[in-house]
């Protein structure tokens, strides 16, 4: 089974950390990700830049406005996701709850909807082909 697990953090907290501190903290999630790759359940993720730099779309009477930063009212911001496969719930729970990752924020770790997941590979799929 698929899994995403979106890791979130506290900003403020972040940017106190010396420049010294933040590599060791990533290259310990990198290590740990090449182990995930290694045992073939990294599929794939992305770090995000900062929630300052986020717009949110939102429906407002019949429009899409757009306004700044994330729409949650947190401390904690998304940080960055991470593509996991795993047998399940468990198995992705006990392989993330090593990662370097989880000690500077929460990782919230949802199973992928694989039909809908399906659909939307389906219709990129069609889509290459007509080109």
């Amino acid at each position: 089974m698929k899994y995403v697990c979106l890791g979130y953090i506290d900003e403020s907290k972040f940017v106190t950390l010396s420049e010294e501190e933040v590599s060791k903290i990533m290259e310990e999630c990198l290590d740990y990700d090449d182990v995930l790759r290694r045992g073939g359940h990294f599929l794939g993720g992305e770090a995000l830049d900062s929630a300052r730099n986020a717009v949110t779309l939102k429906p407002e009477n019949g429009e899409v406005v757009v306004t700044d930063g994330p729409f949650a009212e947190t401390k904690e911001t998304l940080g960055g996701i991470l593509l996991l496969e795993a047998r399940d719930m468990n198995h992705a729970i006990a392989l993330m709850s090593k990662h370097p990752g989880a000690k500077m924020g929460p990782f919230e770790i949802r199973p992928a909807d694989e039909t809908i997941n399906k659909l939307v590979a389906e219709r990129g799929a069609a889509i290459t082909d007509e080109a």
